[in-house]
């Protein structure tokens, strides 16, 4: 693929050359790389390509995709920049390898969130799922973004209570958002701060088992 971005690559090892396959691409959150989502997903691995990828910006000590000029606000500049890069990147992958193109998913924690949910309403049909753990929808988004109907979307959200980096009501109107679309949702939430507890990825896999392949 012609992409600056890096990223981890996993393909189900037993493949039909005539068959295509959902593919699963994990976004990671601020200070984070491209390995710390994989492991959440590891038991879906034979089921559908994996794309983990890295935030370009450099941010000790590991990565982020944008930068933030406020509590909630991303600078829009650098954020509209790499909308436009995550969407070329799905689409030459779905170019490039066996995928499904009915059958792709994002999945995103914090920054990874926000990017999930907003690349959902700019790509529209072209996302079949989303998983968004603890993160929210610029308003900026909302008010300027040309966004594409969500009507057929299975959305996840959820958000830890106790989260003191993103608030919780921020979760939740991310789940009234979508649900006021239209979108399928199902939302959590779990009596912790900002992070994934045990019983959140129980739950996101419930969630992608029940809805990968159908």
């Amino acid at each position: 693929m012609n992409t600056t971005f890096t990223y981890i690559h996993s393909a189900p090892q037993t493949t039909d050359e005539n068959k295509k396959y959902p593919a699963l691409f994990l976004i990671h959150g601020m200070g984070s790389n491209e390995n710390d989502l994989v492991g959440l997903v590891s038991s879906l691995k034979e089921e559908c390509h994996i794309f983990s990828i890295r935030g370009p910006i450099s941010q000790p000590p590991g990565y982020a995709f944008f930068t933030i000029e406020g509590f909630g606000k991303p600078h829009p500049t650098v954020f509209d920049q790499v909308i436009k890069d995550l969407q070329t990147f799905i689409q030459e992958a779905i170019e490039e390898y066996s995928v499904d193109r009915e059958q792709v998913y994002l999945l995103g924690f914090s920054q990874g969130a926000i990017l999930s949910q907003t690349l959902a309403l700019v790509m529209g049909k072209q996302i079949k799922g989303i998983v968004a753990l603890s993160g929210y929808i610029p308003a900026f988004v909302k008010k300027e973004y040309v966004r594409q109907p969500v009507d057929q979307l299975n959305a996840f959200i959820s958000h830890g209570e106790l989260d003191n980096i993103l608030p919780f009501e921020w979760g939740v109107a991310s789940k009234d958002y979508f649900t006021e679309q239209g979108a399928n949702v199902t939302f959590k939430s779990y009596p912790i701060a900002h992070g994934v507890a045990a019983e959140n990825t129980r739950d996101l896999l419930a969630f992608l088992n029940e809805n990968i392949g159908e």
